[in-house]
């Protein structure tokens, strides 16, 4: 992520294109509802219609499998009522669903873009430095305790999350920083070590627990937008917004701070408060991912790649429109992670019902190829 810095009618022309692709990216969200539904009887605007209450026709409901329940020809008000109840159950569980994914993917394809600049490397994610994978543990050892009060709407699995990814970021610290500055191969050999480290504990935990215990903790660990044992009410946003908020607003002094410290420090950027700020948000935002969803890789690895190719290194722009890219990638992890088992089902003849697979295989999956594709176009 190395190309100049656009002009500023490049910023006005990108300024357009991220408004073309939050644009996009509400079609995704609105569209997500009737994604994973048998699109032979319900479509995304019949559960629309179902969920605010809008009429829906018996005469427009003849010819569809799950409509026509006897199979005579003809819709009656029962079986109208029938479907549109269907319908408006499809929404509530599919729609915050895809929220959830929205939100997750832009938290952590932001941080990771942050990241890769603030530690001048391109492997640099949550992921990598262990704030995941203390935050993995944290929850962990709260879910194994069977911890669920919440203080002030937040779980004790999230504060567990955020104490667990806190103490791995201060050792990695503490480690990397010996010379005093943040050399970035110090620093991702210090995170991957305790990355490493806190898998073994994540692994000593599930070796101790009973057998439905380790069932869930191996679930969860595979990465799922489906709901934790988390207490209701808790909130991610909170959490996140903060880190959407004050990571964007800082774009102007991380594009000093890659042109170097002493220069960043010379044009008025405090180098340690961008540092400390950017890794403690980051580090909040990614402790709430973990807690409520699990580990789930690769989004703040690719994406950032990705969306630098198309609008360069500014971090104006580049920051953003991670954000946006980010929440369009899960969304469309999530389709895939609902519409693969459907596709199992069929080919093995097997009834699978509404089971999906775990969106941390769909990321892994799917990023790993494209990552390899990106890292050999940058070798050329």
């Amino acid at each position: 992520m190395n190309s100049p810095a656009p002009a500023p009618t490049s910023i006005k022309r990108y300024g357009l294109r991220l408004a073309v692709a939050a644009a996009g990216l509400a079609v995704l969200l609105i569209i997500s509802p009737g994604v994973g539904v048998d699109s032979a009887s319900y479509g995304w605007w019949d559960v629309w219609r179902a969920r605010l209450g809008w009429e829906i026709s018996q005469d427009e409901l003849v010819g569809r499998p799950l409509a026509d329940l006897n199979g005579d020809g003809v819709i009656s008000a029962e079986e109208r009522d029938g479907f549109v109840a269907v319908a408006r159950t499809m929404f509530n569980l599919r729609f915050p669903r895809a929220l959830l994914a929205l939100q997750v993917g832009m938290t952590l394809a932001l941080c990771g873009a942050v990241l890769q600049v603030l530690f001048r490397n391109p492997l640099a994610t949550p992921y990598t430095l262990g704030i995941a994978s203390g935050g993995a543990l944290g929850a962990l050892i709260a879910l194994r305790l069977g911890w669920v009060v919440a203080v002030a709407g937040v779980s004790a699995i999230a504060a567990s999350a955020f104490g667990g990814a806190i103490l791995v970021v201060g050792l990695v610290f503490l480690i990397a920083r010996g010379s005093g500055r943040l050399t970035s191969n110090e620093l991702l050999l210090a995170g991957v070590t305790l990355g490493l480290f806190c898998s073994a504990m994540m692994m000593f935990v599930t070796a101790v627990s009973n057998e439905r215990e380790t069932f869930f903790i191996v679930r969860w660990m595979m990465g799922s937008l489906d709901a934790v044992r988390t207490i209701e009410g808790a909130m991610l946003l909170p959490m996140m917004l903060p880190a959407w908020i004050v990571l964007i607003l800082f774009s102007r002094s991380l594009n000093q701070y890659r042109m170097g410290d002493e220069l960043a420090a010379a044009r008025g950027v405090n180098v340690s408060l961008l540092q400390g700020v950017c890794v403690g948000v980051c580090t909040l935002a990614t402790a709430a991912v973990v807690a409520h969803c699990g580990p789930i890789g690769f989004v703040g690895l690719v994406v950032p790649h990705m969306v630098a190719l198309v609008v360069g290194s500014d971090c104006r722009i580049l920051l953003p429109a991670s954000a946006i890219a980010g929440g369009a990638f899960l969304i469309i992890c999530d389709w895939v992670s609902q519409l693969c088992m459907r596709v199992a089902g069929w080919v093995s003849g097997q009834q699978l019902g509404s089971a999906t697979l775990p969106i941390g295989v769909v990321t892994a999956v799917v990023g790993v190829p494209i990552f390899l594709v990106l890292l050999r176009a940058r070798r050329r």
